[in-house]
């Protein structure tokens, strides 16, 4: 068929075979329209959908006939598959993502973009991340479908010339439907007084003229606030997630760019937060979204002096071990770019990473310690040992990169609840 047609979203669905591999982005990078069409067919027998956090319940997946495939959970995920449906988690990085969906080459690639500008190209906006790239080569492949959904609320985010820009010509494009959609938001989480505390204790370790990666969450936010407030300042930012807490140190003068990589610019490969952050967003100059592995690449991010990530996890055992993605053998999350950011910090010349979390949490009613001897059969651990630097809660803060493993199972203790203290003790011979 000739590229660059505009569908309505019924047609574009019936693109789809009733045996199909599809991909698509996380999130805001989720065509709904189409994805609800899709749903609505009575026709399908084998379709695998490759994407991750669902924004919604789609029928789509509760269809017997479709499988998804998920590299990173969220609520929805994990309500589909507790209730029957096809759903299972790809165990890879996000960088890992990208490099499946290049391998394996689905056969029908979709995105959310920006309205053609007068010139015809689309911006895709908020997401880069695993799906821009095996997108603008399914455009490519005369065998492949690329489909674009046109979101007139998506803002329009400039990327690097030699990266491909971020954005895709409406020639190039197999399909392209229109849906207006209201981009998912995160909603702010308030911090609570251990986060305050915890937060608190990573700024003090914060250097001037950082560059900065900030994960989701409280603390991580809360830490953007006081870096917003207090004296200083000169920060750059090359994160994975661009968040409400970016835009605030933006707005509070604190953030110059000045590194050697992408000088200038504020580096991201998805945003998520407000609508605010999205009107901040669009046609902002000092923002560029760029494909996840020129994000979160090793390579890349040793480059990257004082790179400084700051990232929760779940629970960490004494030897420094770290599960951020699971829960007793149950999928949470996704590994994203935690052990990326971790191992690349600690990496990079007077880097510096920090996880944090609160030393208890509530489990089936029963408060518990987020500091454990040591990891049970089945867990399943994000981030291993020898990558882990900064361990912060409400109660201290440990660099555990310069402690053996005779010194550690101390230090961890002093990270935990006093209530735990005497029990964690008496595990370590």
């Amino acid at each position: 068929m000739p590229k660059g047609q505009q569908l309505d979203l019924a047609a574009a669905a019936g693109l789809v075979r009733p045996r199909d591999v599809l991909l698509c982005g996380f999130v805001a990078g989720q065509p709904v329209g189409f994805l609800e069409a899709l749903g609505a067919r009575r026709d399908l027998e084998d379709i695998v959908l490759y994407t991750g956090l669902l924004q919604r319940p789609y029928a789509l997946v509760q269809n017997p006939a479709v499988r998804v495939v998920s590299g990173f959970f969220g609520p929805v995920e994990r309500m589909a598959r507790a209730a029957g449906a096809r759903v299972s988690y790809l165990p890879a990085d996000f960088e890992g993502l990208e490099r499946l969906g290049l391998r394996l080459k689905p056969r029908v690639a979709l995105a959310v973009t920006s309205a053609p500008d007068r010139d015809g190209w689309l911006s895709f906006g908020v997401q880069a991340g695993a799906s821009y790239r095996p997108f603008v080569e399914a455009a490519a492949d005369p065998e492949r479908l690329a489909i674009a959904e046109v979101n007139p609320r998506m803002p329009r985010i400039d990327g690097i010339p030699e990266l491909g820009g971020h954005r895709v010509h409406v020639s190039e494009v197999d399909a392209w439907v229109e849906h207006d959609s209201e981009l998912v938001t995160l909603p702010e989480e308030q911090p609570s007084p251990d986060d305050r505390t915890i937060a608190a204790q990573v700024c003090e370790r914060i250097l001037p003229g950082s560059i900065l990666q900030f994960g989701i969450g409280a603390v991580p936010d809360e830490i953007a606030r006081i870096l917003a407030e207090q004296p200083g300042g000169a920060f750059g930012i090359h994160t994975e997630m661009l968040s409400d807490g970016v835009m605030r140190l933006h707005e509070a003068g604190k953030v110059t760019n000045r590194k050697p990589l992408y000088d200038g610019l504020t580096v991201a490969t998805f945003a998520l937060g407000s609508q605010r952050l999205y009107r901040w967003l669009d046609a902002n100059p000092s923002v560029r979204m760029l494909p996840v592995t020129e994000v979160n690449g090793r390579a890349v991010l040793s480059r990257l002096p004082r790179l400084t990530s700051v990232n929760g996890a779940l629970s960490i055992d004494l030897a420094g071990q770290v599960a951020a993605d699971a829960i007793g053998g149950r999928q949470y999350s996704g590994a994203g770019g935690h052990e990326s950011f971790v191992s690349g910090a600690a990496a990079a010349p007077e880097g510096r990473s920090f996880l944090c979390l609160r030393s208890t949490a509530t489990v089936g009613g029963k408060r518990v310690s987020t500091i454990v001897p040591a990891f049970g059969e089945g867990t399943r651990v994000t981030t291993p040992r020898h990558h882990v630097q900064y361990v912060v809660t409400e109660q201290g803060a440990v660099d555990l990169s310069v402690l053996s493993d005779v010194e550690r199972p101390r230090a961890m203790i002093g990270l935990a609840h006093p209530d735990f203290r005497d029990a964690l003790r008496a595990t370590v011979a």
